[in-house]
């Protein structure tokens, strides 16, 4: 493949991200011992979200079972615009077994279009 193509494919990468938005997932790195994720789903951006503009962050609290499952999830904190996509994604979210059940902060990032 020549540069030219790779150059294109990176710039419509980048306008991607940039006209639809993105969003990082990220445990909360304060505390020590957390479990880690074994399948991840990263939450839509809302259509009516991205259209007013909205960004910022989302704080999720998720109580996680000994099989990795999450059992429920609390809003710490976010926009109302986007609390919704975020709670959905991690419900799906699956983390690697443990003695015992566990608690953890999971703060999402939306970054809209420029």
């Amino acid at each position: 493949m020549s540069s030219r193509w790779i150059r294109i494919g990176v710039a419509a990468a980048a306008a991607a991200l940039f006209t639809t938005g993105f969003v990082l997932a990220q445990q909360s790195a304060t505390d020590e011992g957390k479990r880690k994720i074994k399948t991840r789903i990263q939450p839509s951006y809302p259509e009516l979200a991205k259209r007013m503009n909205v960004s910022g962050k989302v704080k999720i609290e998720v109580i996680i079972t000994p099989d990795g499952k999450v059992r429920s999830t609390r809003v710490i904190g976010g926009h109302p615009l986007l609390v919704q996509a975020c709670q959905d994604a991690v419900k799906e979210w699956k983390f690697f077994p443990a003695p015992e059940e566990t608690t953890q902060v999971i703060e999402f990032d939306f970054h809209g279009a420029s």
